[in-house]
């Protein structure tokens, strides 16, 4: 009985979190030895409170990753059916957050409560006759000539540039029309809210899969985990999700960064400073920050926190990041005065590479240190300093994906992982950062 009342107690006080928004859609909730040590029980206990929220679809348990909250309608709690379940020993009530939405979540704001799972079995009918219909719901007229017998596809993009992600579209669109597919493009500027609602969007229009880089950040959106339980065709670039079974296509960022720091290292750097936003959750940025940590212990230098500096502000968007520029040049020029030992400095992305190389160039020290950084710039121009960085085939990335997206929409199996070929370009500037890119 007493292990009993604490599974039921553990359940309760997690379904409560999730009710009142301690635990949001996406966020982690506590795990099984969390629980445990918290409660003071056993694993075993903890185990059952949290299958029973999975096995009601309120949480996602995913293995090495943790247990993640998914979508639901937080105004309709079933109080009497929850009361039944914890009175009941392993029974597991159905899931009772649907009350309103489709399969994916998505409200039926124009019906009243009486009718709303009617209305919301009705979408989902004419969503699965879309798709057979090559992604265009029955009985709509097609506008503006759009040829109907072409599928839809969706592409939502954190953020994309001249530094990142121009090249990924138009390798994206061009593949699509060699496909027959329309693209629909969607950015979310780095918000978790606006990918819930561009995968709303998406599936409304009745697209039939998805491309998806997705926002950085510690937590994963739940309509994305949502779809993945649905196995509705993903396709991520650039960053994978770790723990979910979805596909990505990227640069191998580990093989990348330590090419990189070959680079600085043969040149007899062995103070390299790793400069980055703090997103470090992002698998992208964990992956080029594993590649400059073996790198360093390989070659038996040092490095630690001190020589770290994550907490920058660039990279969610080129706008923002002018507008926090200034905070950002006052960190790296303390550091660098406080740290005259360090003589290279490994940048994440092309913002923050050429912001330190400007902080360089300020100071009077842009042939004395070098950066090197990821995605250059295409600029033209030589003079006479050199910085390396990597340049990521955007548009074979793009191509990749929509092959590999087509693929899991007509049944086929893909790989986890595809990587595409990367090469370290050698960039020659002045302190007015004009480019030249040369082959190395």
């Amino acid at each position: 009985m007493e292990k009993e009342y604490f599974y039921r107690k553990i359940y309760s006080d997690l379904l409560q979190g999730i009710k009142t928004g301690s635990f949001p859609p996406g966020s982690r909730v506590p795990s099984e030895k969390e629980l445990a040590e918290q409660y003071g029980v056993s694993r075993i206990t903890t185990k059952k409170a949290l299958e029973m929220l999975a096995e009601q679809k309120l949480i996602e348990r995913m293995p090495g990753r943790g247990s993640f909250v998914l979508e639901h309608d937080g105004e309709n709690w079933e109080s009497e059916k929850t009361e039944n379940l914890l009175r009941e020993n392993n029974k597991i009530i159905p899931d009772n957050l649907g009350n309103g939405r489709s399969e994916y979540g998505r409200e039926e704001s124009s019906q009243r409560e009486s009718s709303q799972k009617e209305g919301s079995q009705r979408e989902s009918g004419q969503r699965e006759s879309s798709q057979k219909k090559g992604g265009r719901e029955e009985g709509l007229p097609d506008k503006g000539g759009v040829d109907s017998s072409k599928r839809l596809i969706g592409v939502i993009l954190d953020s994309f540039g001249v530094s990142y992600g121009c090249g990924l579209v138009n390798g994206m669109e061009r593949e699509c029309g060699k496909r027959g597919f329309h693209m629909i493009l969607k950015c979310t500027r780095g918000s978790m809210e606006e990918e819930s609602r561009a995968v709303d969007d998406l599936i409304a229009l009745g697209v039939q899969g998805i491309i998806l880089m997705c926002v950085q950040g510690e937590n994963y959106n739940a309509n994305v985990l949502r779809l993945s339980l649905e196995h509705f065709p993903i396709v991520l670039v650039d960053r994978e999700l770790t723990g979910l079974p979805i596909p990505c296509v990227s640069t191998d960022h580990y093989q990348a960064s330590r090419e990189l720091m070959e680079r600085l290292i043969e040149k007899g750097h062995t103070g390299i400073c790793f400069l980055s936003h703090p997103f470090m959750q992002t698998s992208s940025v964990a992956a080029r920050f594993s590649g400059y940590l073996d790198a360093m212990l390989e070659h038996g230098l040092m490095t630690n926190e001190e020589i770290w500096l994550k907490n920058l502000c660039g990279m969610n968007s080129e706008a923002e990041a002018r507008k926090k520029e200034e905070a950002d040049i006052e960190q790296i020029e303390t550091f660098i005065r406080e740290h005259p030992e360090i003589t290279g400095f490994f940048a994440v992305d092309q913002l923050l590479g050429i912001l330190a190389y400007k902080i360089l160039c300020r100071m009077g020290l842009e042939k004395e240190k070098e950066v090197v950084f990821f995605d250059g710039p295409e600029d033209t121009g030589d003079f006479g300093f050199r910085l390396d960085y990597v340049v990521q085939d955007e548009e074979l990335i793009g191509v990749r994906a929509v092959g590999m997206l087509t693929d899991l929409m007509e049944g086929r199996e893909v790989p986890k992982k595809r990587f595409v070929p990367h090469k370290i370009v050698a960039m020659r500037a002045g302190c007015g950062i004009r480019s030249n890119e040369e082959p190395s």
